[in-house]
């Protein structure tokens, strides 16, 4: 909708050029915004104001010489100017009502795809196996899953890439440690059950004793030496690890799978070779026996270029070598022209400097679009880092299950008489749904508090008042015979009274919003429009009765209305991985 009106005043500002009324060099950015006040029209735009000074003409005159020009459009019913030279724009409530009608027959509610699909890499999650997955790689795992949910229904290619931290000198330890218990005869799976545990016994071992590290740092040797039992010890540890990942993507309805999997490993033998061709391009220099790449646009505060260490004194490798290695083959082998980075706002240096390497050494495309969507942190009450009570860091698993268990309280306070197991089954999706959501809505840059008492609320932004207001809106039409409900297909939408046409404009901006959440990786816009939504719906189904209207045609149209309203949500809730109850 936004878009069309903004292609009709782009047709506006040619014809305008055309007859020198505005400079043929003029390039305006045209901004058109929702109104707040109905009574001012749907739709307003400050671009005679804007054009007014290049224009020389006084900014109301301008607004009128737009408004003749504008082409006719079904759109629109009518134009104003107001104030200093405001122009207000009514939509046509026939045209409105027909994308109703359309888009409820549309299984993609008017949602419309890309003629031009994206290969799009998503790098999402990349837990290190070493350890169980903590709540720092919530915001990861569920903003690059919601993005990459989205740009699916717009029909682009999406390739999934977890890349997991399943290689480097900790692993020698954790090997050293495993090959110890299976000496003592130890169920390895047993003792993998808390990777947490085996992780610190480890440690333990190779702080206290000289032989155990001396033993870490040959099976460090053997593993990248390609030691047959070496890497099958390795190969266990990570399944273990991975059963554990992939438990808690299937609890948080994440779209991961182990095919989706592509470790630090994976380029390992590739980083001598990137080495090699960021040598022979000479972008390499050698500094205090290290190889980096300086870059001029990086510099510290003195002013000197800030290296890009990809080999460390002694041959080691870093994350900006592997990271190099991995943008090339998405590149080269995934065909990518689109990769985003779902990783932590505090990477976002390393990001500005392996992106310009990778650009400068030509591993990727000048058109490759190169993204860190970066976020901010889960914070406690005290503003800081989410931590336990005694300081340590606070496993997702554990998370995710004292918000079932709240959640469960909270439920069957309110529904005392619901069997078991349906009540266990909502506490999961309302528990799961409250930290997904409570996430999702916050701007992605940003920190946030996390509150299990705020997250949990039926009042606000939260998910159980979404999930309450799907219900709300479903069970309506538990009370429709079927010759009505047989009637709804042939029905006409009719927008009459004002909070109809209220429902009906917020109902299509759906379309737009999803792209906005492709475009900019920002499903907070997605769970504000729900949440306007479910408040529209609120207002509508108070003012305009459905069921107890006895104008057949009316209490159609209404029930069309809210049931658009009902595959929103529960689509809009889709695409944010969140499950949606029949009953609450």
């Amino acid at each position: 909708m936004k878009e069309h009106i903004i292609q009709l005043l782009e047709q506006t500002v040619t014809i305008l050029k055309e007859q020198q009324i505005i400079p043929a060099d003029a390039q305006p950015r045209i901004a058109v915004d929702r109104t707040r006040d109905k009574a001012h029209g749907d739709l307003a735009t400050n671009l005679a104001m804007m054009m007014a000074k290049p224009a020389k003409k006084n900014p109301r005159e301008l607004a009128q010489l737009i408004i003749d020009n504008l082409p006719e459009s079904d759109l629109v019913s009518r134009t104003e100017i107001a104030g200093p030279g405001f122009i207000n724009i009514f939509l046509n409530q026939n045209w409105l009502a027909q994308q109703i009608d359309i888009a409820l027959e549309d299984d993609n509610l008017s949602v419309q795809k890309t003629t031009t699909p994206d290969n799009v890499v998503v790098d999402l999650s990349s837990p290190n196996l070493a350890k169980e997955m903590h709540v720092g790689h919530l915001r990861s795992s569920i903003i690059g899953d919601s993005v990459a949910r989205t740009l699916e229904l717009l029909g682009h290619n999406v390739i999934r890439q977890n890349h997991v931290g399943d290689w480097g000198t900790q692993f020698g330890m954790l090997l050293a440690y495993m090959e110890e218990k299976r000496a003592e005869n130890a169920e390895i799976s047993m003792q993998l059950s808390d990777l947490e545990v085996f992780y610190r016994a480890a440690k333990g071992r190779f702080d206290e004793s000289e032989d155990f590290a001396t033993r870490a740092r040959e099976m460090v040797v053997m593993l990248q030496s390609g030691d047959e039992d070496c890497n099958k010890l390795w190969q266990e540890f990570n399944n273990v690890s991975l059963a554990h990942c992939h438990d808690i993507y299937k609890r948080l309805n994440v779209k991961l799978t182990r095919e989706d999997v592509r470790g630090e490993s994976f380029y390992n033998s590739d980083l001598h070779n990137v080495v090699n061709e960021l040598e022979a391009q000479g972008l390499l220099t050698e500094s205090n026996g290290a190889k980096c790449v300086f870059l001029d646009e990086f510099k510290n505060k003195d002013g000197d270029p800030l290296p890009v260490i990809i080999q460390k004194n002694g041959g080691g490798f870093l994350y900006a070598t592997t990271d190099l290695a991995a943008m090339r083959f998405r590149q080269q082998k995934l065909n990518a022209n689109r990769i985003m980075y779902f990783v932590d706002q505090r990477q976002a240096l390393h990001f500005q400097q392996v992106f310009s390497v990778v650009q400068k050494a030509g591993f990727v495309k000048p058109e490759t679009s190169l993204e860190h969507l970066g976020f901010g942190t889960m914070n406690g009450a005290d503003g800081r880092p989410f931590k336990t009570r005694s300081g340590g860091t606070v496993k997702l698993v554990d998370l995710l299950t004292e918000a079932e268990e709240r959640a469960y309280t909270l439920v069957k306070s309110k529904n005392p008489d619901l069997a078991e197991d349906e009540l266990k089954h909502i506490a999961r999706v309302v528990g799961i749904s409250s930290v997904k959501y409570a996430d999702l809505s916050k701007n992605r840059s940003s920190d946030y508090i996390f509150n299990f008492d705020s997250m949990l609320s039926f009042e606000g932004n939260t998910a159980p008042y979404l999930l309450y207001a799907c219900t709300r809106v479903g069970s309506i039409f538990n009370k429709v015979d079927a010759e009505t409900a047989a009637k709804l297909a042939t029905a006409k939408v009719q927008l009459n009274e004002d909070k109809e046409q209220e429902l009906a404009g917020k109902l299509i901006q759906f379309n737009e919003i999803v792209h906005q959440v492709a475009k900019r990786a920002t499903p907070n816009t997605l769970c504000t429009y729900l949440f306007e939504l479910a408040g529209v719906f609120s207002s509508f189904y108070e003012a305009c009765p459905i069921l107890s209207t006895e104008e057949e045609n009316v209490k159609l149209s209404r029930l069309k209305l809210a049931q658009l309203t009902a595959k929103t949500l529960k689509q809009g809730l889709d695409l944010l991985g969140i499950e949606t109850l029949e009953r609450m």
